[in-house]
């Protein structure tokens, strides 16, 4: 579970600290975290309020700086980069689904889809990228319409859209389905899964609900920023089933 293999690990955390100093106070958010992640594998990192599982998403994501240790994302220490290398990196590499969606109000959902590719300059047809993932999500007939014209499923599924737009490697998700209703929240973890599988990428996910927890091939728990346990699933190929 440990070992560190850069040509079959996407992901490396190497003994991670994250310290909060406010003398007299310390806080220690993170406490010497490793692991690692094949790729490929779809990994839910759980753990109840304030066990440091979206601190570190953040800090895999070179979204948040760490106290010690390492954090190598596909092959790059991100340990020490500066923000504009950050950047570039993210853009590349990672997809990101948040629990808010975070879509441009003053864009439509065919051009929020889009932006990552604006951004990073995707080598393809980006405007047929973009508007065959919306089909993917059930929401081709969307494509011209305002987020604040979409129900909260429909947002995160265009969402979901603009986290694949430029095919990364690794996609992150912090509770994804947490402003939805079970309906909704279980068609959006739905088409994450099969979205995931069909573009092969890495799927970290972070989640206090056992139920999106158990379609993982794997899950780190967090206890007071430290893994308390880390297991395959107990049912071989579930995820490569949904």
């Amino acid at each position: 579970m440990q070992s560190f293999d850069g040509a079959s690990n996407v992901l490396e955390v190497r003994h991670v600290w994250k310290i909060i100093e406010n003398p007299p106070n310390r806080v220690e958010i993170l406490r010497d975290i490793t692991f690692s992640v094949p790729r490929g594998q779809f990994l839910a990192i759980m753990g109840a309020s304030g066990s440091g599982k979206s601190t570190l998403l953040g800090v895999m994501a070179g979204l948040d700086t760490i106290t010690s240790g390492n954090v190598v994302l596909d092959g790059t220490d991100i340990t020490n980069l500066r923000e504009n290398q950050l950047a570039v990196l993210r853009g590349r590499k990672v997809g990101f689904v948040f629990q808010a969606y975070q879509l441009v109000p003053t864009l439509t959902a065919e051009e929020n889809v889009l932006l990552p590719a604006e951004l990073t300059g995707f080598n393809g047809d980006a405007r047929r990228r973009a508007r065959e993932l919306l089909e993917r999500v059930g929401l081709s007939h969307r494509g011209s319409h305002y987020p604040v014209q979409l129900s909260g499923g429909e947002q995160q599924r265009v969402a979901l859209a603009r986290a694949f737009m430029t095919r990364p490697p690794i996609l992150m998700a912090d509770e994804p389905t947490g402003n939805l209703d079970s309906v909704n929240g279980q068609h959006v973890l739905d088409l994450l899964v099969q979205l995931n599988r069909e573009e092969a990428s890495t799927l970290l996910l972070v989640t206090h609900d056992e139920r999106l927890a158990a379609c993982a091939d794997r899950i780190v728990k967090l206890s007071d920023g430290q893994v308390a346990s880390d297991e395959l699933a107990a049912v071989p190929g579930r995820f490569s089933r949904l």
